[in-house]
């Protein structure tokens, strides 16, 4: 498969829709999360809320994540809402390995930047924890299940 990608904000909604596509693909469908619980009110176009898309440019999406700030975020960060919080970060089976994780990573904290933040927050799963580390986050407290998995907070300053 070729690596070429782009990584944008998902600017309407058909670019959302991929994204869900993408979150279903990888999280309902590969890891068993209840859909009822992948998707919540912070997936509408509220002003909020920005999601990531990694497309191919043959239009195949590849991957997304998403960043919540200001009131969408506050019950992940301590209600600090000088802290944005990364979530719902996906990338289909055959783009792993091509650095589209990491493009979606720091196009979600660009976003951040842009909205003012100083820190992104983000619950990571553990097997994840490596890959997150790479890239400038710092895990704290304790491990906790979500939807089943083992999870851990983590937190990268910006």
């Amino acid at each position: 498969m070729s690596a070429a990608y782009t990584v944008r904000v998902a600017g309407d909604a058909a670019d959302r829709d991929a994204c869900f596509r993408v979150r279903k693909e990888v999280f309902v469908v590969e890891q068993g999360v209840p859909q009822d619980i992948e998707y919540d009110a912070a997936d509408g176009a509220g002003a909020d809320t920005v999601h990531v898309l990694a497309v191919r440019e043959d239009g195949v999406p590849l991957g997304t994540g998403r960043l919540l700030h200001g009131e969408a975020a506050a019950a992940k960060t301590g209600g600090d809402l000088t802290v944005g919080s990364l979530g719902r970060l996906a990338v289909t089976g055959d783009a792993r390995g091509l650095g589209v994780g990491a493009a979606l990573v720091r196009a979600i904290e660009d976003a951040a930047r842009a909205r003012g933040l100083a820190a992104v927050d983000l619950h990571a799963q553990t097997h994840a924890l490596g890959f997150y580390e790479r890239l400038g986050y710092e895990a704290y407290g304790p491990e906790f299940p979500d939807a089943g998995i083992p999870h851990r907070a983590m937190r990268r300053s910006l």
